[in-house]
């Protein structure tokens, strides 16, 4: 490991010394692409300069232990030095993981109801409402493109776009199958009811990053509906395309125009079609199943939201917190943290 840490060192170095020349933007494509680079292999040097420094305060200290009016003194230091050490190497460890490609891009989230009729569409939009509440805490945009909503105010399915740099590390982690148990508003006897809605996660990909055959596409148009809306059902501005070989069906009705509505559709099903190829290629190259950790399996519970005892539990890593208002207003990053870190652990022990 430290001969990689000092490869990356010396590739962080060599980065700099070309930002500093002057034809450096010259191609600023390029440049933006080598500033990146540097930008990602700073925090490695920093901590591998770190751990270099705790081990050379450790010899110091060793050397000067001899000394009996400095040995106290000196022991405190080396034991000081030696748990910087250790904690810096278990940092590094993590930080020289390889690094999912796809972390820093937006991402599309699909939410639909579930078991339980009108509860788990209630239970839906308070999902999507988590979701937007997380989105603004982190400075996101949230973009809706596709949203149909129930006479009570629920929703039956919605599509949106989370934009932000780093969205998709972090959301990565919500797909799955999320129960709710509570009692429906709907419900006069106060029996408490358990109902699911799915979550589907998806790195945004451009068309660019991902072949699509024209001649695969059908594309069909509508009118918009829904339980509101000052452009529902007074123009076929709604778009629904059929990717032929896949079977795939993306729709989008959130645009005034066709036009933007294909644009978005095209975005989604660039998206779907990324998401069959990874899924194909970690099969035939591990032959594993994926992490349990990892992007949840959309046919696998992930979470229960117990309103009556105010409790939210996350079954993947047993984390049990008592403050469902404040995770259902959007405070989830405690959830995403601890399961950021068992997937780092996970990768860990597949890695030695």
């Amino acid at each position: 490991m430290l001969n990689k840490l000092q490869a990356v060192s010396n590739r962080y170095e060599e980065l700099c010394a070309k930002s500093e020349q002057p034809d450096f933007y010259a191609d600023p494509k390029k440049a933006a692409k080598l500033l990146r680079e540097k930008n990602d292999l700073e925090p490695i040097v920093e901590a591998y300069h770190a751990y270099n420094q705790a081990e050379q305060d450790m010899l110091d200290a060793q050397e000067l232990m001899s000394d009996p009016e400095m040995k106290e003194l000196c022991q405190e230091t080396y034991a000081v030095a030696k748990a910087q050490k250790e904690e810096l190497f278990e940092k590094l460890q993590i930080l020289l993981l390889p690094k999912d490609p796809n972390d820093e891009k937006s991402v599309i989230v699909e939410i639909r109801g579930g078991v339980g009729g009108e509860e788990s569409a209630l239970f839906a939009h308070s999902l999507f409402r988590m979701y937007s509440m997380y989105a603004s805490s982190k400075g996101w945009s949230v973009e809706l493109m596709n949203y149909n909503e129930t006479e009570l105010g629920g929703i039956k399915e919605a599509d949106f776009v989370i934009n932000g740099r780093g969205a998709y590390s972090r959301m990565k982690y919500e797909s799955g199958v999320h129960r709710v148990q509570r009692v429906p508003e709907t419900e006069s006897g106060g029996r408490v009811h358990t109902s699911t809605a799915t979550v589907a996660v998806l790195p945004e990909m451009e068309e660019v990053d991902v072949q699509i055959n024209p001649a695969d596409i059908e594309m069909q148009v509508y009118r918009a509906s829904g339980a509101g809306g000052q452009h529902v059902n007074k123009t076929s501005s709604a778009v629904r395309l059929i990717h032929k070989p896949s079977g795939i069906v993306v729709a989008c009705q959130e645009e005034r125009s066709q036009v933007q509505n294909r644009e978005k559709c095209m975005r989604m099903l660039a998206s779907k079609l990324y998401e069959i190829e990874q899924e194909k290629l970690d099969s035939e190259v591990t032959g594993l199943r994926r992490s349990q950790v990892g992007t949840g399996m959309r046919n696998e519970r992930i979470r229960t939201y117990n309103f009556p005892q105010g409790r939210v539990t996350d079954h993947r890593v047993g984390l049990t917190l008592y403050r469902i208002d404040s995770i259902m207003n959007g405070d989830i990053d405690e959830i995403i943290n601890a399961l950021a870190t068992a997937d780092q652990a996970e990768k860990l022990k597949n890695s030695n």
